[in-house]
């Protein structure tokens, strides 16, 4: 790896003219796009690179931080730099939040920012098939692996569903399936979205980073709907794969 980045970081200076940190930031990028620093491997340390590379730990920090930007490299507090790992989600199969972490060893948890009981919106209604004036619950939770930030949740749940909001302490489905409650399909709708302030703000992103808006109605085998979540998940996050299928011919 050494010798690959060294080796990297010459061919970008002799390419191009372009500040030093740049040409740190290329050679890390190809690095990692090439396999040399795999998913989840620790970036080698701020004093390691300056040495190695006859860089100031300024001009190391400034290449790193536009790695982080981009999606590439994620910063753990008091752990250091390592390289990204992209979930892999699949849209082909009828899964939460929790279930697509816990497969991929990772640790799922729920910040909830809101939560509490009202009278549905006309949208709301819309989205439930509810009439008016029919309670539901609502959730707003901050989703995360470990503490590092990954997505936005706005859940409505029809209270005829889930009588009390504390039923829910960290997965939907999870509390779905205390109540003997087995979600038997979903529409799924996705658009890429542009981060605002706020939501930046929770996700740990700048303002305008692009994300995923994926808006989700669950129903049952008896056709009632039994969730109507609004997701916005980190796009330097996210793989949704889908699998598609050819029509028979005759």
């Amino acid at each position: 790896m050494e010798h690959y980045l060294a080796s990297e970081f010459d061919r970008q200076q002799a390419t191009r003219r372009a500040p030093a940190y740049q040409h740190l930031r290329r050679a890390l990028q190809h690095a990692i796009e090439n396999g040399e620093l795999p998913a989840g491997q620790a970036l080698p340390g701020e004093r390691e690179l300056g040495k190695q590379l006859a860089l100031s730990r300024v001009t190391v920090r400034k290449a790193i931080a536009g790695l982080v930007a981009d999606g590439l490299v994620v910063q753990r507090q008091g752990a250091g730099n390592f390289v990204a790992e992209r979930i892999v989600k699949s849209f082909s199969r009828l899964t939460s939040f929790t279930d697509d972490l816990r497969a991929r060893g990772l640790d799922p948890r729920s910040h909830f920012l809101e939560r509490g009981v009202g009278e549905v919106t006309p949208e709301e209604a819309m989205a439930l098939n509810l009439s008016p004036g029919a309670q539901v619950l609502r959730y707003y939770r901050l989703r995360t692996a470990g503490e590092q930030a990954l997505a936005l949740e706005r859940t409505v749940v029809p209270q005829s569903v889930l009588a009390d909001p504390s039923l829910i302490e960290n997965s939907l489905y999870e509390a779905f399936a205390a109540q003997g409650i087995r979600p038997a399909r979903a529409l799924q709708r996705l658009r890429a979205i542009a981060f605002d302030a706020e939501q930046a703000r929770l996700l740990q992103l700048p303002e305008g980073s692009p994300g995923l808006f994926i808006e989700r109605r669950t129903f049952l085998e008896d056709g009632r709907v039994v969730e109507f979540t609004r997701s916005f998940y980190r796009g330097d996050a996210y793989d949704f794969v889908a699998e598609l299928h050819s029509e028979p011919t005759a």
